[in-house]
């Protein structure tokens, strides 16, 4: 059950991804159809090879589809270039990976500033938005603190505040679990399920994790470049609307 205030924010119809050229070449997405609605966790789970990874890329708009259309907060993409998918990109797509991916010489507040700054966001504003960010996943108390000195949790923590940046439409996630413990692993899923809960964004996580599946609104499983089944295992209730971002300079 979705919602009263959610929308699509995300379509893809009848997605195909060939790679590599005949005889050679591999049919890896058959005909993708999938909607993302705000206001919901939705988790991709299949085996390995099963298309999970192309499909994310495309989805955030770094692959294009061999056939099909995208079309992410009303914006069809086909027909973009390289470059007016990459500002699609980075208005509307959060990239949360399972290696964190910060940079090792900057503090937390810095490595989301520079995310803001590849957003034309800088000085104080770009500051205040990273400071919202690191407040809204629990890590004020952390700001200046560098990547060395961080638990997994902690940067992964610090990743979803760098994906939340800007106030993107998406949130995508590669196997954000994968490479935590347990115990970090599951508050990481409580966070992700938080930052769903903001219906103005959509959540969308790859993961290999049963354990992740109580915070799922919707399950989506593929298997062998075709979606094989989609479930809605518990109603969205109870959902509640983070504060206003501070606003972004235009």
């Amino acid at each position: 059950m979705s919602l009263p205030n959610s929308k699509v924010i995300l379509e893809a119809q009848g997605i195909v991804k060939v790679l590599g050229a005949a005889p050679n070449e591999v049919n890896v997405l058959k005909g993708i159809d999938l909607q993302l609605q705000t206001g919901e966790l939705t988790l991709l789970m299949g085996p390995s090879g099963s298309g999970k990874t192309t499909l994310l890329s495309i989805l955030g708009c770094i692959l294009s589809p061999t056939h099909g259309r995208l079309t992410l907060a009303g914006l069809e993409t086909e027909g973009m270039n390289s470059e007016e998918l990459a500002n699609l990109r980075r208005k509307h797509v959060g990239f949360v990976f399972q290696s964190y991916n910060l940079v090792p010489t900057l503090s937390a507040i810095e490595n989301i500033m520079l995310a803001l700054d590849l957003k034309d966001l800088r000085g104080r504003e770009a500051y205040d938005q990273a400071a919202y960010t690191l407040e809204a996943v629990g890590l004020s108390h952390r700001i200046n603190a560098m990547p060395s000195k961080m638990s997994g949790g902690e940067k992964q923590r610090v990743s979803i505040a760098r994906a939340l940046s800007g106030s993107p439409s998406v949130i995508l996630a590669d196997e954000p679990t994968a490479a935590l413990d347990a115990k970090n692993g599951l508050a990481v899923m409580e966070l992700l399920a938080k930052v769903a809960q903001d219906t103005r964004r959509a959540v969308l996580a790859v993961t290999h994790d049963h354990r992740t599946l109580q915070y799922a609104d919707r399950i989506i499983t593929i298997e062998d470049g075709r979606i094989s089944s989609s479930d809605r295992p518990k109603a969205a209730a109870n959902r509640v609307q983070f504060p206003a971002q501070p606003a972004l300079a235009h």
